[in-house]
C-alpha cells in the first residue's frame, strides 16, 4: 500500500506545472499533431493545387466568354448555361456517351470476371495467359489506338482475316454502329487486365472451406458461384466498376485517333465534344460550362454507386 501511494503521489508530482506556475506549451500531443499534419502536407497541398483550384477556375472560366484570339475575357454570367441547355448537339452527344458508357462497363466488367475466373483454376498455363491479358494494359495508349485504327481500315487486318474465311467484313470506323462497337471493343481489349487482375485477387481471397461446404450440401458450380463467390468479391465489382464507369467518361485518345467523333457525331462523346468546343472552335466559355456537366455527371454517377453498396457490397450488409 505504501509503494502504491509513493507511485500515485510521484505521478501527481510529475504533471504539475513547470516551475514559475506555468504549463510548458511544446507538449508531447501537439508534436504528434505537427507530426501529422506534415505528412499529409504534400497530399493536401497536392489535392489544392491540381484538383480544387482547377475546378474553381472551370467554374469561373464558364461564367466568361474567352476569345483567345481577340485576347477578350468578358463576364457573360449564365449565358453558358442558357446556351448549353438550348444546343441542339448536346442530346446526342449525351446519347452517344451513355451508349459508350454502357456498353465499355458491361463488356469490360463482364469479361474481366469471366477471364478472372478462368484463370484463377490451377492448370498448366494460366501464368502465360494472365501476363498475356495484362500486357496491353502497359502499353502505350496512342501507340495501342494507332495499331488499331491500321487493323480496322477497309482494307486493314481485320477484314484481310474475315477475307480469308468468305466474309466482306464492313468499313468499321467509317459505319454509325460499328464505328461505336469498334472504339468500345478497343478500349475494352486494352484495360480489361486491370480489372481481372483485381477481379483474381479477390477470387484467391475467398475460403475454399466455403466450396467444400457448398459441394456437400449438394450446390452445383452456378449455385456457388451466385450464392458464395459474387458477395465475397462484391466489394471488389464496386471498386472495379466505379473506375470503368469513370474511366468511360473520361475517353478522349481513342476517339480522337479512330473517328474524331465521326461518322458524323455517332461516336462524338461528352470529352471530345468538350475539345471540339474549346480547342477547335475557340469557345472556351461554352468549353469550360461543358466539363462542368461532364464533373458533375460523374459526381452524380459516383455517389449513386456509392450509396448503392449498402444494398448489394456483402461487407455493407
Amino acid at each position: 500500500m505504501a509503494l502504491l501511494t509513493d507511485d500515485r503521489t510521484a505521478g501527481r508530482t510529475s504533471r504539475r506545472p513547470a516551475p514559475g506556475g506555468t504549463r510548458s506549451w511544446w507538449t508531447t500531443r501537439r508534436r504528434d499533431h505537427l507530426a501529422g499534419y506534415l505528412f499529409v502536407a504534400p497530399q493536401l497541398a497536392g489535392s489544392v493545387l491540381f484538383v480544387l483550384v482547377p475546378l474553381g477556375l472551370v467554374v469561373w472560366y464558364s461564367l466568361h466568354e474567352w476569345n483567345v484570339l481577340a485576347d477578350t475575357f468578358d463576364f457573360v454570367g449564365a449565358e453558358n448555361y442558357r446556351a448549353m441547355v438550348d444546343d441542339p448537339n448536346l442530346p446526342g452527344v449525351l446519347r452517344a456517351t451513355a451508349l459508350f458508357s454502357v456498353g465499355l462497363v458491361a463488356l469490360n466488367l463482364g469479361l474481366a470476371l469471366f477471364l478472372a475466373v478462368l484463370l484463377n483454376q490451377r492448370l498448366r498455363g494460366t501464368a502465360f495467359f494472365r501476363v498475356l491479358f495484362f500486357s496491353p494494359v502497359v502499353v502505350s495508349l496512342v501507340a495501342w489506338t494507332i495499331v488499331w485504327g491500321f487493323l480496322l481500315q477497309d482494307n486493314g487486318g481485320i477484314n484481310g482475316l474475315l477475307d480469308t474465311v468468305g466474309v466482306d467484313g464492313p468499313n468499321w470506323l467509317r459505319g454509325d454502329l460499328t464505328a461505336m462497337l469498334s472504339v468500345i471493343v478497343v478500349q475494352v481489349v486494352k484495360n480489361v487486365g486491370l480489372n481481372m487482375v483485381l477481379f483474381l485477387a479477390a477470387l484467391q481471397g475467398v475460403p475454399g472451406e466455403l466450396y467444400e461446404a457448398a459441394r456437400v450440401e449438394g450446390a452445383g458450380r452456378w449455385t456457388q458461384f451466385r450464392r458464395i463467390t459474387v458477395p465475397l468479391i462484391s466489394p471488389t465489382i464496386l471498386l472495379t466498376s466505379i473506375i470503368t464507369v469513370v474511366g468511360s467518361l473520361q475517353v478522349f485518345a481513342q476517339i480522337a485517333v479512330l473517328t474524331q467523333g465521326g461518322p458524323g457525331s455517332s461516336t462524338t462523346v461528352l470529352v471530345y465534344y468538350l475539345y471540339q468546343q474549346a480547342f477547335q472552335f475557340h469557345h472556351f466559355g461554352y468549353g469550360a460550362t461543358v466539363s462542368v456537366l461532364l464533373f458533375l455527371i460523374v459526381l452524380a454517377l459516383t455517389v449513386a454507386q456509392w450509396q448503392m453498396r449498402k444494398r448489394w457490397v456483402f461487407h455493407e450488409q
